[in-house]
């Protein structure tokens, strides 16, 4: 008897332990959930799913209502004892239509988009699985309500709300990537960014300098990158994937691997891309302008001018590019989780495809105009800290270091510079420090932290006479500087009533420049040696979201966001024009955006959503080149002749205003259909006070998809589809680069409006193997996306084979 009862004691124990881990399936598919959100507010606790779907309960034993939540999936709420009930294993079933979503990380903390006035888009591992961008950039292009604009192959500038570039933040598992010398022209530092190593990304649109500070003016894209996850029931947990892709339109060859190895108290995880980009190929139908009839090639030490044999072939655009990352996890105890990731990229040196199609005097103004290998190294520790006490039951400490190199490389067709192949090289060093607070008092939830920013940049000018390999003093594009930003700020966040969500925040951040120019002495006239700018910005929101009833929602908000001067603004100086110069400006002062919104969602029966999003900023104190004097003087005595000055000023205003409508429409037999439209419009002032359209405003774009979802299938029939920009309504900036656009009936450059069509497919063969593929801009379309220096490609088939272990 005492035998059998021991037995009976240990095989109860053996069920306890095997009990309390939940796995979660998606109902159609039968396939495990990675990533659902597992709550309870009594106790207080939270934890998501796994790779394989499963997640440890032992903080729920006492809970009776424990909440499962998950992104297109119906929120179901269990009791601990239900759970047990049914054998610890549940299948969520897809919603047709709802308000609430999950954000993990746009805010930096986990919140729910119910209580967030802000619109914020989320792009899902999922639905990159089934697009197959090609860069980061593609990634964020498949939201349909972020604008891509590309100078070449190897770029990737998005454009929101009417900004761009500086304007805009770019956040890596909580780390800011912006750097001091982020410029106001084009930029593609986004596709250091490996696609396949991010599990979740985040567009925040409109002002976001509350929790991000300076550059977050326009919004902000926040990507978190594949996490460590740790062992269950006591095994180590390993899995990993590997992916083959290729695509026509370019002959790109992609692969992926990553891995995960996790034990109780520690994990690691391991991704490796490498892909390789052949030169582009336009579509078949559009302006012949822009049509690659030539190249330039260097044969028997002559600059030749070749006939392209094919012109829709953009020669030369290819690229290779590698990314790495490394992390590892430990966490000692329930309390404390360290993470320490290494990340790095590296492209081959690329074509500045819109500078060499550009001509003077009837031949190619460049023989060669290449951007170097851009680098990008991260090493970040992340300390997350769970712990009841008066000051916070949430801290996050994060420390970063990053090494950022990029360089410029070029060379005159003809003229006195056609034998001078000159290298711009430059070199930033961004360290920075975070720690951010989280306290829940009753209906109170209170977020606060601190930031420290610094940035060394050094810049290197060299240049060698081709023709001896002689070399040439040439300037550098920037002084040695360095760039420093400290802030403080707390955001409030009070649940009114089951209805009402009251938020607010504010900001204050103090930041410099430093600037030695002593080594553009010898090129520049200069009586100084050293140029600082020290000053301080002060912003703040406030919203309010209210939800009437179950199927509407209505959030107001109010807000400013700054973008301080960098090294960039301040110390870059070149000759722009003819007998013109750009000096530094050490008088400079942050530019304001003040902002507001209002954003309604609605739920019509349970299978169709409709939801507006309504802004308008006003740009105060825009950076801007405007006329200067130095020492009293508007000219000073530059390579031998008087040149006017310029300088960086706040010397400007500009205004967006726009709208984003959405429309989902959930039907029987797993289709469903979706719109979305972005339109805005942008004005800045010019130097003669007159107003101009926003260089940084895209024309109206948007996207309509009929997607069908099955067990194991997948299809997705989409087009996407952009405005015409006349040239009444082009910028005054953009109508002197005709290169790059069409011509109409006057001769006059503009940009044609544009509609492709396009499918992708998805098949689940096995729980391990999936193929996807697709074919993109099925009627080969020839057309160039608004200010893009590249054609985008022709029709693409696309495949590609994932297999997970």
């Amino acid at each position: 008897m005492k035998t059998t009862i021991i037995i009976a004691v240990l095989l109860g124990m053996v069920h306890c332990g095997y009990a309390q881990t939940l796995l979660i399936k998606d109902k159609r598919s039968d396939e495990p959930l990675e990533m659902v959100m597992i709550s309870s507010q009594n106790p207080p606790a939270q934890i998501f799913t796994n790779r394989k779907g499963e997640a440890k309960l032992e903080l729920f034993t006492q809970s009776n209502a424990i909440e499962i939540r998950s992104i297109g999936y119906q929120t179901t709420i269990y009791s601990y004892k239900e759970l047990e009930e049914s054998g610890f294993e549940i299948a969520l079933e897809e919603t047709n239509v709802k308000l609430d979503e999950v954000i993990v990380s746009a805010m930096r903390w986990q919140q729910n988009t119910r209580n967030i006035p802000a619109h914020i888009v989320t792009i899902s591992a999922k639905e990159v699985e089934l697009q197959n961008p090609q860069t980061a950039a593609d990634l964020l292009g498949s939201s349909s309500e972020v604008y891509i604009q590309k100078s070449q192959q190897g770029g990737g500038s998005p454009m929101i709300r009417g900004f761009s570039t500086n304007r805009l933040l770019y956040s890596v598992d909580g780390i800011r990537m912006n750097t001091a010398i982020y410029r106001s022209g084009n930029i593609q530092n986004v596709i250091s960014l490996d696609p396949f190593a991010i599990e979740s990304t985040e567009v925040l649109f409109g002002p976001g300098s509350i929790i991000y500070g300076s550059d977050a003016i326009g919004g902000v894209m926040s990507f978190r990158t594949l996490n460590p996850k740790l062992q269950y029931n006591g095994t180590p947990l390993v899995f990993g994937s590997a992916v083959a892709r290729h695509s026509t339109v370019n002959n790109e060859f992609t692969s992926h691997f990553d891995f995960n190895v996790g034990w109780e108290k520690w994990a690691m995880v391991t991704s490796v891309t490498h892909s390789k980009f052949g030169d582009l190929k336009m579509g078949q139908y559009g302006p012949d302008e822009y049509l690659r009839q030539f190249y330039v090639t260097r044969m028997d030490s002559i600059d030749r001018i070749v006939a392209n044999p094919d012109p829709l072939v953009q020669t030369p655009t290819g690229y290779s590019q590698i990314n790495m990352m490394q992390k590892v996890r430990y966490r000692p105890n329930s309390i404390v989780d360290i993470e320490y990731g290494f990340h790095f990229s590296e492209t081959s040196e690329y074509s500045r495809y819109d500078r060499l199609i550009e001509t003077k005097n009837g031949v190619p103004r460049s023989a060669v105009w290449n951007y170097g290998p851009q680098k990008w190294i991260m090493n970040n520790l992340t300390v997350n800290i769970e712990a009841q006490n008066p000051l916070f039951e949430n801290a996050t400490i994060r420390l970063a270091s990053q090494f950022m190199e990029e360089s410029r490389i070029d060379r005159n067709f003809s003229g006195g510079n056609r034998f001078r192949l000159r290298t711009q090289l430059e070199n930033v060093w961004a360290h920075s420090a975070n720690i951010d607070f989280h306290k829940t008092i009753n209906q109170h939830e209170f977020f606060y932290g601190l930031e420290y920013i610094h940035n060394d940049v050094k810049s290197e000018g060299s240049a060698i006479d081709i023709r001896n390999q002689a070399p040439i003093n040439v300037a550098d594009r920037y002084p040695a500087s360095t760039w420093q930003s400290y802030a403080g700020y707390a955001n409030y966040q009070f649940i009114i009533s089951e209805k009402a969500t009251l938020q607010s925040g504010i900001r204050y951040s103090r930041f410099s420049v430093e600037s030695d120019f002593t080594r553009h002495l010898s090129f520049y006239p200069f009586d100084f040696t050293n140029s600082n700018i020290d000053n301080g910005s002060t912003n703040g929101s406030i919203g309010f979201v209210y939800k009437p009833t179950s199927t509407w929602q209505i959030s107001i908000l109010g807000g400013t966001g700054f973008r301080a001067p960098n090294v960039d603004d301040m110390g870059k100086i070149f000759d722009f024009g003819n007998a013109e110069i750009v000096v530094p400006n050490s008088t400079l002062k942050a530019e304001y955006a003040y902002n507001g919104e209002i954003n309604i969602s609605k739920i019509i029966g349970d299978f169709m959503k409709i939801d507006i999003v309504g802004f308008y900023t006003y740009l105060d104190g825009a950076m801007v080149r405007r006329p200067f004097q130095v020492n009293g003087a508007d000219s000073i005595l530059y390579d031998g002749e008087m040149s006017g000055v310029y300088a960086i000023q706040n010397a400007a205003h500009a205004t967006v205003y726009g709208a984003n409508i959405g429309v989902e429409i959930k039907l029987p037999y797993g289709f469903a259909i979706s719109s979305r439209y972005n339109y805005q419009v942008g004005n800045e002032e010019m130097e003669n006070g007159d107003m101009t359209p926003s260089r940084h405003a895209a024309p109206a774009f948007g996207t309509t998809r009929i997607t069908l979802n099955k067990k194991k299938i997948s299809l997705q029939m989409y087009a996407n589809y952009c405005a015409e920009v006349s040239y009444a309504n082009l910028n005054e900036e953009e109508r002197q680069k005709p290169v790059i656009y069409a011509i109409d009936s006057n001769g006059k450059p503009y940009s044609p409006g544009w509609v492709t069509l396009n499918f992708k497919a998805r098949y689940q063969c096995t729980s391990q193997l999936s193929i996807s593929a697709g074919l993109e801009n099925i009627t080969d379309q020839r057309y160039r996306p608004y200010s893009s220096g590249i054609v985008a490609g022709g029709r693409n088939f696309i495949l590609s084979i994932r297999a997970k272990f």
